[in-house]
């Protein structure tokens, strides 16, 4: 299976290990962000996209997630 991102080798959740870590990454973060500013997930992924300290995996992962409209969880989906 290619990763849906950057056509890298990847396992059955889709992604690659690098873009995996990426959504751990992100996933693990969103709590905070949630509880303290009241952000959706959309709105979570567009922030990480516009932050220029956000790193070039995350911001693919987070481009790639808000055109394909995936919800969060990718691992329990």
């Amino acid at each position: 299976m290619k990763c849906a991102i950057c056509g890298r080798e990847a396992d059955e959740r889709s992604y690659c290990e690098m873009h995996m870590k990426a959504y751990e990454s992100i996933d693990k973060k969103y709590g905070a962000w949630k509880k303290a500013l009241q952000i959706s997930w959309k709105e979570y992924l567009s922030e990480i996209v516009k932050n220029p300290l956000t790193g070039e995996w995350a911001k693919e992962l987070a481009e790639h997630l808000i055109r394909s409209g995936e919800s969060q969880n990718v691992e329990s989906s």
